[in-house]
């Protein structure tokens, strides 16, 4: 099954593959299937997947993960679900506003 892209460009998710011990956790948590591990090492592999829930950050042991939960396309599907339309973070046409 796929998961849907939100709005693209815009997550917030960050990756220290440095940092990264490869626990695969993230893998485990991530609802949207956002991260694989690769060569004993996360890896993202479609950041536009990213809801930015916080699970993957919250779990990693390592502190490899970050993301700014509750904003850009997690924000954008619940303003979307209130308003009964498209997931919406309320920018328009400017993209840059959820980065």
């Amino acid at each position: 099954m796929s998961m849907p892209a939100y709005i693209r460009g815009v997550a917030t998710l960050k990756l220290d593959r440095d940092a990264c011990t490869g626990c695969g956790l993230c893998a485990v948590v991530c609802p949207h299937r956002v991260f694989a591990v690769e060569s004993k090492k996360a890896l993202i592999l479609d950041r536009d997947l990213c809801m930015e829930c916080g699970a993957c950050e919250m779990n990693c042991p390592s502190g490899a993960l970050t993301v700014d939960r509750g904003v850009g396309c997690a924000q954008a599907v619940l303003t979307g679900w209130r308003k009964g339309g498209a997931p919406d973070c309320g920018c328009g046409d400017d993209p840059s506003c959820c980065s």
